[in-house]
Order: structure tokens, then sequence, then C-alpha cells
């Protein structure tokens, strides 16, 4: 890390200390390099979020800057060095920011020793700061590599996001540190369901950073929300027609890191799994390739339907689309709004999914709409609400996902892992 070339970028808001600034960064040692001159804050924290920039130099009176700006350049990575423009002035405002430096503009002589140092700084951290200005610790690279649950179910909003967020939540809950992952490339909407409304998007921002060969723990720690002591996530698309920023290395190499950031990583998948057909001989980016991927590399899938007629077809024949994409997974059927009216009890549903295959475990979650309802609206867990029927039915797979942490899942998760180091299956 410290041979590493230090980029800088700058934001001094035509301060006239900018020239003397540029001339010191262009020519003042090898190892720091002039990344961009950004125009406001906006362009800066644009930049940011792209991975690219070590340290960002700003002047002390950039319009906007405060806490949370200096909070988001710090989970992009950057270090934040602020020049002041009064010469032997007070630091003002500038240290109750969170900024890594403050520097007077009459010692701008020794500006490329302190990047250089406060880049070493941050190389060192062992933790980042995350969104909500508490460290995210990260585990050293010898420690056990955390699991993988995917959430997936066909088409028709059977309820993946729900029960992902609601089972991050339990898992949390149970003092299990738990990372999850917003991976739906059709419409994603875990940030909305945890209220979370920073626009900036956790998976560009970490897809970026593996583009450039830069993401690892601390990198991927630093741009994923914190909600609670043991609850963290990344948040996904801003809009469904970014998928293609989301490269298929760098997503792998996102859920590599992520098993070293929480002892259950839980994926929020879109619903598709065709493949289109290489174009003239090409490799075009897929938009279920995401989905794909982390099915392959899962420990174990959730599969997720809805109790109703169309609900029930549509889980029979994904379960017959699932298990040609990914033979030999471990499979738990998670049944989604069940009620009486619908005429039918468990033993006929769970009769008919086991003709299609043999589950690890099934489980049938009510139509407790109130509780739902409650906790979308308030951006809320289902835990934080208290107890209601479908927490409690979201605390039985949880108990579940837990209690199938043994030996034949690990040796599962291994082989997926094998079959990537030696080629795509």
């Amino acid at each position: 890390m410290l041979g590493e070339r230090v980029s800088v970028l700058t934001a001094a808001a035509g301060a006239g200390w900018e020239v003397t600034a540029l001339q010191q960064l262009a020519h003042g040692d090898p190892r720091v390099v002039l990344l961009k001159r950004c125009v406001d804050l906006h362009d800066l924290l644009a930049t940011a979020s792209t991975g690219q920039g070590r340290v960002a130099l700003v002047a002390d009176d950039l319009a906007g800057l405060d806490a949370d700006s200096v909070d988001r350049l710090r989970r992009c990575g950057l270090a934040v060095v602020v020049v002041s423009g009064e010469v032997g002035g007070a630091p003002g405002r500038a240290p109750h920011l969170g900024v890594s430096r403050v520097l007077d503009r009459d010692a701008l002589h020794t500006l490329v020793d302190q990047v250089l140092a406060v880049a070493a700084d941050t190389d060192q951290t062992v933790g980042v700061v995350d969104g909500v200005g508490e460290v995210l610790e990260v585990a050293p690279d010898d420690a056990a590599e955390g699991r993988l649950v995917a959430v997936w179910g066909p088409t028709g909003a059977p309820g993946r996001t729900t029960l992902a967020v609601g089972l991050a939540a339990e898992l949390a809950h149970r003092q299990q540190t738990t990372f999850l992952v917003d991976a739906d490339t059709y419409g994603g909407a875990v940030a909305q369901h945890l209220g979370v409304l920073d626009e900036v998007s956790g998976l560009l921002g970490a897809a970026r950073l593996a583009n450039a060969g830069r993401l690892d723990r601390e990198r991927l720690a630093g741009v994923a929300r914190r909600l609670g002591p043991h609850l963290h996530v990344l948040t996904g698309l801003p809009r469904p027609d970014r998928w293609s920023e989301v490269r298929e290395s760098a997503y792998a190499t996102l859920l590599d890191e992520a098993r070293g950031l929480g002892s259950q990583v839980v994926l929020d998948l879109g619903f598709g799994l065709e493949q289109d057909p290489p174009a003239y001989g090409g490799a075009a980016p897929q938009r279920n390739q995401m989905t794909v991927t982390a099915l392959e590399r899962a420990d174990e899938v959730l599969v997720v339907g809805s109790a109703d007629p169309v609900g029930l077809a549509r889980l029979a024949r994904g379960l017959v689309d699932l298990l040609g994409v990914v033979p030999g997974s471990t499979v738990r059927v998670v049944v989604n709004r069940v009620r009486p009216s619908l005429g039918w009890g468990e033993k006929e549903v769970r009769a008919m999914v086991e003709g299609f295959v043999t589950p690890a475990s099934m489980h049938f979650l009510p139509d407790d709409r109130q509780a739902a309802d409650r906790a979308l609206v308030a951006g809320r867990t289902l835990v934080e609400l208290g107890d209601s029927p479908l927490r409690r039915g979201v605390a039985e797979v949880a108990d579940a996902v837990l209690g199938g942490n043994g030996a034949e899942t690990k040796r599962t998760g291994r082989r997926w892992r094998a079959a990537r180091s030696g080629g795509r299956r």
C-alpha cells in the first residue's frame, strides 16, 4: 500500500493559496500525484465515490463542507486535509468536522510531507469510519470466513427483500456480525426498507474500487453503513439501468472480501437467472450475472415464494430453474403470505415443493400485513418493532440458518470457491 503513488483531489473554491498548492503537488515528490481539481464539493464527492483518490485537499470555507460530507469522503477511502485561509489563525471549525489534518496556508511548503503522512496514517488504520461515525472492525486475513446466504425467489415480488432484511436483523440480534448486500439488479429496495436516505450507492462504490484493483476489506467496510452493533448494509443500485457498472469480476471480488466483514453475509438478489447468448461471439455484460454469481458462491440459498396459486406455480418453476443453474446447492424454501383463505395448508404446499426438490428445511411466513407495513413505513426492522407473527416466522428461518452451519454446508461453500479459482462452471 505504501509503495503506491498517493493521488490527491483538490477543491479549493478559488482560494488564493491554490496555485501554490498545485505547484507543490506537481513538483514536490514523485510519490504524490494531482489526480483532479474539483470545481466544488459536489464534484469532489462524485469523484471520490468512483474509488479514485487517497487524499482530499479542501478549503476550510468550501461551500457545503460539513461533518457529513467529510464522513462521506472518509467512507470512500480518502483522508481529508483542510487548508485554513488565515495565516497563523485558529483552526476554527475544521477539527470538529472530523478532518484528518488542518494546515495553515503559510505552511504550504510542507504540503507534500503532510499528504504522505496522512496517507500513511490511513493505511495503518485497523477500521474505517462508517456511515454513522462508528468503527467497523475488520477481521484479520487469517480469521474464519463468513458464510454467504443468498435470498432468491422468482418474479412477482414474493417477498425477497422483506425476508433478506428481516433475516439480517434477526442474525444481528443473535450477535452475529451480519453484512447485508443489496444485489438486486431490477429493483433493489434494501435502503428504503431500512430508512437509509443516502444517495451514494455502496454497491457501485465497491465495484469501482474492485475494478481499480483497490478493493480490500477495509475499503469495503468504508462504503458500508452501520445500522446497529452487529448489522451493516451495502446499499444497492440507485437506478436499475446502472446494473452494467458492476462487472462480474468486480462483483466476485466484492463477495470474497465480504466474507471477511461478517460471520453471516446476506445477499438480496434479483429474480432473473437466464443468460443472453453472446452477441457476435463477444462477451457482453449479463444483467443476471450478479444473481448467478452469488448463487454459485452461496453456502446456502433461501428460495422465497408466495402462497397463492400464481406464486406457487412460479415457485415450482423457479426451483427447477435454480437447480439447473446451481445443482446440488443447499436450498431452504420459504413460503410467504400464508393465510387460511387460500384453502390449503402447509402439508399440501410441502408435498408440492418436495415434488421438485428436497429442501434442507421449509418455512411458512404468515400474511402479517400490519407488521410488514409498519416496518416499511417506519424504515425499521421487524426486530426493532417488537414481537409479531411475521417476526416469529423470520426468527425460525434465522434459527435454521444458524443451525445449518455444519460441516456439509462448509464443504459446499469451499467447493464453489474452488470452482471459481479454477475457472467458471
